[in-house]
């Protein structure tokens, strides 16, 4: 039983996020992006497109086709 309190500390330290690395929230944006039917943009949204968002914590932009 004891071992299963190791495993999970250990899986817990595992997902923390380190200072200055988002990867977890990172992944997130970008799944919630494609959810929402955008697509990550690195600069900006092209110009028939609008910004529902972001993609990661480093400016990346979520964009998607204007209606």
């Amino acid at each position: 039983m004891r071992i299963h309190y190791l495993l999970f500390a250990l899986l817990f330290l595992f997902l923390m996020p380190l200072p200055g690395n988002g990867r977890i929230i990172n992944t997130l944006q970008r799944y919630y992006c494609k959810i929402r039917r955008g697509r990550c943009a690195v600069l900006g949204c092209l110009p028939k497109e609008e910004q529902i968002g972001s993609c990661s914590l480093s400016g990346r932009k979520c964009c998607r086709k204007r209606k």
